[in-house]
C-alpha cells in the first residue's frame, strides 16, 4: 500500500545518481534493507519515502538529483502548491512556506529547506 506523502516527498527528494544505481542494483539482488539504506545515506530521506523511493527506482522511474529538479518534480505535481509557496516566499513568510511545504508533501525538514530556497532563487518567484 502506497503512503501518498511519502511516494510525494520519495519523488521530490533529491539523490545522487550513484546511490539510485547502487540501490537498484542491491533491489535487483533482493537486498531491499540494504538498497533503502543505501538511498537514506546521501539524501535526506527518511525510512517510508526511501522505501518508497525504492519501489520508483526498481519500477524504472528516476528520482531527482539536485533541488532544482525537485523542484520541477513538485511544480508538475501539485502546480497550485508551487503558487501558495511563491506567494509565501514573496511575503516575506520564509518559514511558513517551508511549513506548508512538509504539511502537505511529507519532505523532511532540510529537503523542505532546501527545495523552498530553490524556489526562492528562481525568477519570478518573489
Amino acid at each position: 500500500m502506497t503512503n501518498t506523502k511519502a511516494r510525494t516527498a520519495a519523488m521530490i527528494t533529491p539523490v545522487g545518481q550513484e546511490a539510485q544505481d547502487e540501490a537498484r542494483a542491491l533491489a535487483r539482488d533482493g537486498r531491499t534493507g540494504k538498497a533503502v539504506r543505501r538511498l537514506r545515506k546521501d539524501s535526506w530521506l527518511k525510512r517510508g519515502p526511501a522505501r518508497e523511493a525504492l519501489e520508483l527506482l526498481v519500477d524504472g522511474e528516476a528520482l531527482p538529483t539536485s533541488s532544482g529538479q525537485a523542484l520541477d518534480v513538485l511544480r508538475a505535481l501539485d502546480a497550485p502548491l508551487v503558487g501558495e509557496l511563491t506567494a509565501l516566499l514573496e511575503g516575506g513568510r520564509q518559514i511558513a512556506a517551508i511549513k506548508l511545504l512538509r504539511e502537505r508533501t511529507g519532505i523532511d525538514l532540510v529537503g523542505g529547506h532546501h527545495l523552498v530556497l530553490e524556489l526562492a532563487g528562481r525568477p519570478g518567484a518573489h
